[in-house]
């Protein structure tokens, strides 16, 4: 019996260290997913801000209302990278790079009456039609004309 005790002597040893590498892989997954996850969404929201501002910018030609989209992007430190105003309808991505992370958003926003602004029912891209939004508000600017970022941060 004596000599059954000492062949178990340290296991517990190896599998607590087992245990820790197990534990910080499944810790950096998370942390990773987490990651992507807030990408995409920050992605989103920039999207979003951005076609709101083309949006708004429409009526005063395609180039300036890209020009005010691209400026809403950048002030949060992101990029357009496709913009395209047919009418009152902006349609823009929205490209985010945190990290080892990109996202790339497609929004489009516009006239609620507007029947382009509508999404389809059977629209291909559920994203695009969750993404469809009203021009019900404008970018925050600064008493300088600048646009600040989201979250009031100057």
């Amino acid at each position: 019996m004596t000599e059954r005790l000492r062949s178990d002597r340290g296991s517990a040893s190896v599998w607590a260290a087992l245990s820790v590498v197990v534990l910080c892989g499944v810790f950096a997954a998370v942390l990773g997913f987490g990651q992507a996850v807030y990408v995409r969404h920050r992605a989103g929201a920039v999207a979003d801000l951005a076609a709101l501002a083309a949006a708004d910018r429409a009526l005063e030609g395609p180039g300036r209302a890209c020009a005010a989209a691209r400026r809403v992007a950048r002030a949060q430190d992101a990029r357009v990278v496709r913009c395209a105003v047919r009418g009152e309808i902006a349609d823009l991505d929205a490209g985010v790079r945190w990290g080892a992370y990109t996202a790339r958003v497609r929004s489009r926003a516009g006239p609620t009456d507007h029947p382009a602004a509508r999404p389809a029912a059977h629209s291909a891209t559920p994203a695009v039609a969750r993404r469809a939004i009203s021009v019900a508000a404008r970018p925050v600017e600064g008493p300088s004309g600048e646009v600040r970022p989201l979250g009031g941060q100057a």
